[in-house]
């Protein structure tokens, strides 16, 4: 005899693939007209200027998104039919309906600039720290805004596509520090 598992509403089909409610979604676009905006395959995203990133962050977490998954960064520096140099990625999910959304911001040099996200969820701390440290856009308003993977006498951002990649010479200039002194 086989049994069937049940399904709720928390764990259907339509939920468990990230397919939930589009509500909040919806409720952005209404809010925030003219963006430019797609979904593909229940993955819904939009594109924010960075002038109004953060009242549409705010309106993002009052609608129910209170998780943040990622905040990550691309270098469009030499792309095809790129018109900003970084785009920042925004990762939400609303735990209540599973829905699932992507924020890009688009910024550029010489001064890619936007505000923290520290305020609305607490773990973008880190996030925007690391996106600091290996690409140089700044977080007005963090609370640490510092270095996290890189030496703090470490000039220059990795991961940007202009970075040389056998680096600078900036490993020889570094003091060698022992296991004991650690």
């Amino acid at each position: 005899m086989s049994v069937e598992p049940e399904t709720s509403p928390e764990t259907s089909p339509e939920t468990s693939t990230g397919g939930g409610s589009d509500a909040g979604y919806q409720a952005l676009i209404a809010a925030f007209p003219g963006l430019e905006s797609s979904v593909f395959r229940g993955q819904q995203r939009v594109v924010m200027p960075a002038a109004s990133l953060a009242d549409a962050m705010r309106q993002i977490h009052q609608l129910g998104f209170d998780l943040l998954v990622d905040v990550s960064c691309v270098d469009y520096l030499e792309y095809r039919g790129a018109t900003s140099r970084y785009g920042l990625v925004y990762l939400l999910v609303n735990t209540r309906t599973n829905e699932r959304l992507t924020v890009r911001c688009f910024v550029d040099d010489p001064e890619p600039t936007v505000p923290s996200m520290v305020p609305l969820w607490p773990a973008a701390n880190w996030l925007e720290r690391e996106v600091w440290d290996l690409f140089g856009i700044r977080f007005t308003g963090h609370p640490d805004l510092r270095r996290l993977v890189m030496p703090e006498e470490f000039a220059a951002h990795p991961l940007r596509k202009d970075y040389p990649l056998q680096g600078r010479g900036e490993r020889h200039n570094f003091p060698v520090i022992s296991r004991e002194q650690s």
